[in-house]
């Protein structure tokens, strides 16, 4: 865990972290987040860094090699939103920085915020999704005319890994379950090893309930009742989709955090798109950039801003000031000039 940020007043040297302001909306909701980080009184040296469809006409790439650069340099970044092509054009920015970087562990909280309304009340629900391999590794290729492959790759150190981090999360956050989610029955190989290392693995945690489900039982049961569910495990394609399930049940991607972390470096970034139809409108919620900023904070040390920041956010939305996809009329300017003047 890096050390924390340092206040300007306490006269110590200032945390250097990179920000990566992507494209579409990712510029409009990365200033947003500084602005409300500022006013919670956190210094920070931010490096900015750009990276997305904007960059590749006057770099020629959509993640140059300074923005890998600074992110070793710095070993913690925020980033916001990137245009990913579909079915055509540049590979995923965010797949890249995860396989550059080792970011093992892809870590999405997902639990009721107020004033949202939704289906479901009480969600408390933490994605752990393997995050460097499955079929997101990429290995394709074109058998022929009619016919394309894509290999699943799935070994038994990044399964172990991933479930060592899953119980070790659950320990230290006062969890009680942990649920690996396979198609274990159909996969045998690939997802049998997934399963056989969380089973393994869940040994070494007593104090930890331990249980398997099949993934289409679980995205099922999760639209039944999320409530039964704590800590989820997933390999990397099924943690994407049931991920964005469990965003679904608590207001949308709008406001879902999301974190990859490695052993030596961490990126902090909402998981929702670039949004380029809205982009410098004013229309963007920054709701996700902040909640992940705000994991960010507390991973950094700044606990007691992280607090503040996450009241702030609570109080806003409690008011009734929310953006167009949460059900209200605040521009993003206007959210946060609220968030800044709960923070004054």
């Amino acid at each position: 865990m890096g050390e924390g940020a340092r206040r300007a007043d306490e006269g110590e040297k200032l945390k250097n972290i990179t920000l990566i302001k992507g494209d579409g909306i990712g510029p409009e909701i990365s200033d947003a987040v500084l602005k409300i980080i500022k006013a919670a009184r956190v210094e920070i040296n931010w490096d900015i860094q750009t990276a997305g469809a904007d960059v590749i006409e006057k770099e020629g790439v959509p993640l140059p090699a300074r923005v890998i650069e600074s992110v070793k340099r710095n070993k913690i970044a925020l980033k916001s939103p990137v245009t990913t092509p579909i079915g055509k054009g540049f590979r995923s920015v965010n797949v890249q920085l995860r396989k550059e970087l080792d970011l093992y562990s892809n870590l999405r909280p997902c639990y009721n915020l107020p004033g949202v309304k939704t289906r479901y009340d009480n969600v408390d629900i933490v994605v752990v999704r393997e995050n460097t391999e499955d079929l997101y590794a990429g290995i394709e290729r074109q058998v022929d005319e009619d016919t394309a492959e894509s290999i699943k790759i799935i070994t038994r150190g990044a399964s172990e890994r991933i479930a060592r981090f899953a119980f070790d999360y659950a320990v230290k956050n006062n969890r009680k379950e942990v649920c690996v989610v396979t198609k274990a029955n159909i996969c045998k190989l690939s997802d049998g090893l997934f399963l056989e290392s969380a089973r393994k693995n869940s040994e070494l945690y007593p104090q930890i309930k331990f249980r398997e489900i099949l993934v289409d039982n679980c995205c099922m049961q999760l639209v039944q009742n999320p409530n039964q569910f704590d800590v989820l495990l997933l390999p990397n394609l099924y943690g994407d989709i049931v991920s964005d399930l469990c965003a679904g049940l608590i207001g949308g991607l709008g406001i879902a955090q999301g974190a990859n972390i490695g052993k030596d470096y961490a990126v902090f970034e909402p998981v929702h798109g670039s949004a380029p139809d809205i982009a410098g409108q004013d229309k963007a919620n920054p709701t996700a950039m902040l909640m992940s900023a705000i994991e960010m904070l507390n991973y950094i040390g700044e606990v007691e801003a992280a607090k503040r920041i996450k009241t702030a956010l609570f109080d806003t939305l409690k008011s009734g000031i929310k953006t167009a996809d949460l059900g209200g009329n605040a521009k993003c300017s206007e959210f946060t000039d609220a968030m800044i003047s709960k923070l004054s």
